[in-house]
């Protein structure tokens, strides 16, 4: 699968309409048939960075990269964005989350 998780800090007019501006994109990746997870968070120490967490099978990668949605959302980000997004993008095993060990409900 492809794992990839993207940084994006927003211009301060941009900030609290950050996920009305991502919506249909989100929707839209969501509906792939290639999406695993398509998930948005907000950061703690940064409120102005919003991290996407994304998960692709090995063959949903490259169509969400092409698809409409994907170009269109793309181009509209930059006049929101206040730098260049920060991105690990990285195929990996797996299919899915797996549990972690060293936590569990007591």
């Amino acid at each position: 699968m492809y794992f990839i998780v993207v940084k994006f800090k927003t211009k301060p007019e941009w900030t609290d309409r950050w996920l009305d501006l991502v919506h249909d994109f989100t929707e839209a990746t969501r509906k792939e048939p290639g999406n695993l997870w398509f998930e948005w968070s907000r950061s703690v120490e940064e409120p102005d960075t919003f991290v996407l967490v994304e998960a692709f099978t090995d063959d949903g990668a490259e169509p969400h990269v092409n698809s409409e949605h994907f170009k269109k959302a793309t181009q509209e980000m930059g006049q929101a964005v206040a730098e260049t997004p920060r991105i690990v993008s990285r195929q990996v095993e797996g299919s899915g989350w797996d549990e972690m060990g060293e936590v569990s409900p007591s």
